[in-house]
């Protein structure tokens, strides 16, 4: 508690006069003054003074500071209380999170094995895209050495034909033949001339 300057003021002036009151008093009688009624009236006018600057310095100064302290006091326990409900509020979340998790683990583990399906799925449906295609390459291939084979021996038949041909053509072929095809071929072009 910090004390302010006229409050020491008057705590001082006041134990100055108990003081001086008590020093002549103690020279005014020799004796045993402790015992007599003067030092009983002392000590009964001691216990009013300390009594009454007790009552007056906590009814100035006591009622502010006792007014300050239970508000701070009040707002200590409303911060408190608030800082109580929000924790109790992050709790519940907590909590309630912590029950959601197992749901929500099991959620994830569905749609993993749903999205791995569909993996599957769509990767069969690639491979058989695949699969189709190399077919029909395969296919198309065939399709052409069938074509170049056969235009291949469609030139070698004629090859051969010729080669045959070529050689009956020689078997049969004498002097006497060509000497008759000669004169055809030019009877037909002196024809032709006409």
């Amino acid at each position: 508690m910090i004390m302010r300057p006229e409050l020491l003021r008057t705590i001082a002036i006041v134990c100055g006069a108990l003081l001086l009151t008590a020093g002549s008093a103690a020279a005014a009688g020799a004796g045993d003054v402790a015992h007599s009624a003067v030092g009983w009236v002392f000590r009964i006018l001691n216990f009013l003074l300390v009594f009454a600057v007790v009552v007056y310095v906590s009814r100035r100064y006591g009622r502010r500071y006792f007014a300050a302290r239970s508000a701070q006091v009040a707002n200590t326990i409303a911060e408190a209380a608030q800082i109580r409900q929000q924790a109790e509020a992050e709790l519940a979340a907590i909590e309630a999170r912590l029950a959601g998790l197992e749901a929500e683990v099991a959620a994830l583990r569905a749609q993993a094995r749903q999205e791995a399906a569909a993996e599957a799925e769509r990767i069969r449906a690639l491979a058989a895209e695949e699969v189709r295609k190399i077919q029909r390459a395969v296919q198309e291939e065939i399709a052409a050495a069938e074509r170049a084979a056969r235009m291949e021996l469609k030139a070698f038949a004629a090859r051969l034909a010729v080669e045959r041909a070529e050689a009956l053509i020689r078997k049969q072929m004498n002097p006497e033949l060509q000497a008759r095809m000669f004169r055809s071929f030019v009877g037909s072009l002196a024809g032709s001339a006409n």
